[in-house]
């Protein structure tokens, strides 16, 4: 196919039809008639999500993942991947999947690979907190890498207590106490890393603890507020810097924080709100920036996370707090379109299954110095909308065209304000 031709098939990626109400895996029928069914956009994503998740959670329910996973490292890399790359693979997957486990096993076919992925990793988090594991997040020594990477783990558990937290005996959940209040150590900078401090504290309030610390948790606050820029966007410390930190971090670590602070009736729904006001403001900004051909601006450093980019949006949809003009339709079209974009890219994947160094394809040269194998996981958390079930107006409205498809070919479009 011819550059041209390309380009004028891409937008339709991801205009799929509605999905069946059951929510199969695999259309229903044989012969002919399965083979000519098309796919639907939640079996596309169930797919996808169980490819790159499946090596890790199913190597660290063994207690292997440390031995298994490749340590692929980008240019200039200045850590010891031995020592954080378990934890790092692990948290940034929980952080994505959560919202898909905490909707619980079944007998449909998606239920049935539910509850195999929840028990992989409840097995996970014990072995990454239990010392006489070879998973031990620990076991090779400190980092300050650590406390990013368990704040995502603490994110992945808030994001689904019921299935990922309560279970747990009660040996593996002081065992993760423990962890959080380990980490204390480390002396965050003036940036994002307050919010990995807070949200370990926003856990440990959350699950009962307590031995939990409020000012952790009000100066991560104070200081991201501070440092609000206008429009949505936060800086990253003083400064803004033109890269996708508010997606990957900021906005959604700080409404979830803001949010247990708010239930446990130690923080302010007002805050709670105007967080949440900007981040349905950047949740807008960011359907916009996705093009007619389902691409996007590739700016800022870690762009190795991939559809992490879209974390933001995604989380919107999952709360149905998505921005007024934006339909969870075209919201769904739209990211199954990128998605196919960059994972469809030859090089994403090894030929073992895990996510190589990249944007689309394989691009060593794009990573940052602290980037490995285990930091790409993080693309997972741009599949929190997987949390909707099945028969959820997201996945079974008809497709729609998101705003630059309509934009670019002379249709309808709301005006576009600042806040």
């Amino acid at each position: 196919m011819d550059r041209r031709n390309f380009i004028r098939a891409v937008p339709l990626a991801g205009i799929a039809t509605a999905i069946p109400g059951k929510g199969k895996l695999f259309a229903e029928g044989t012969g002919e008639e399965a083979a000519a069914a098309p796919e639907s956009d939640r079996q596309y994503w169930v797919k996808l999500m169980v490819k790159i998740a499946g090596p890790l959670l199913e190597n660290i329910s063994k207690g292997q993942l440390r031995k298994i996973m490749p340590e692929e490292k980008g240019p200039g890399y200045n850590k010891k991947t031995a020592v954080v790359q378990n934890l790092e693979g692990f948290g940034r997957t929980i952080a994505g999947i959560a919202p898909w486990l905490e909707l619980g096993g079944d007998n449909t076919e998606e239920g049935k690979l539910r509850a195999r992925y929840i028990d992989y990793t409840r097995k996970g988090i014990a072995h990454l907190v239990n010392p006489e594991s070879a998973d031990y997040a620990f076991a090779h020594g400190d980092d300050g890498q650590h406390l990013v990477d368990a704040a995502f783990l603490a994110h992945g558990l808030i994001r689904a207590p019921k299935q990922l937290w309560e279970p747990l005996s009660d040996t593996t959940k002081q065992q993760v106490f423990a962890m959080f209040r380990k980490l204390r150590y480390v002396k965050p900078g003036q940036s994002n890393w307050l919010l990995f401090m807070a949200i370990n504290e926003a856990a440990l309030l959350k699950f009962g603890e307590a031995d939990w610390d409020r000012v952790r948790i009000d100066y991560a606050i104070t200081s991201h507020f501070r440092w609000y820029k206008g429009d949505s966007m936060y800086g990253d410390g003083e400064n803004f810097h033109y890269d996708y930190y508010n997606s990957f971090v900021i906005q959604p670590m700080l409404v979830d924080i803001l949010k247990v602070m708010m239930d446990a009736r130690r923080g302010s729904k007002a805050d709670y709100d105007l967080a949440m006001t900007r981040m349905q403001r950047y949740g807008a900004i960011l359907e916009r920036l996705i093009s007619p051909e389902a691409t996007f601006p590739v700016v800022g450093r870690s762009m190795t996370y991939r559809t992490s980019v879209f974390q933001p949006l995604s989380q919107l949809a999952l709360e149905g707090k998505l921005p007024e003009g934006v339909s969870p339709a075209q919201v769904r079209c739209a990211l199954t379109a990128v998605s196919k974009r960059i994972f469809n890219a030859p090089g994403t994947f090894d030929d073992k299954g895990w996510l190589q160094l990249g944007f689309c394809g394989h691009q060593p040269e794009i990573a940052d110095v602290y980037t490995c194998t285990g930091s790409l996981y993080l693309t997972l958390t741009g599949f929190l909308h997987m949390g909707l079930p099945a028969d959820n107006p997201f996945w079974t409205a008809p497709a729609e065209e998101w705003t630059m498809q309509k934009a670019w070919s002379g249709k309808k479009v709301m005006k576009d304000h600042a806040i």
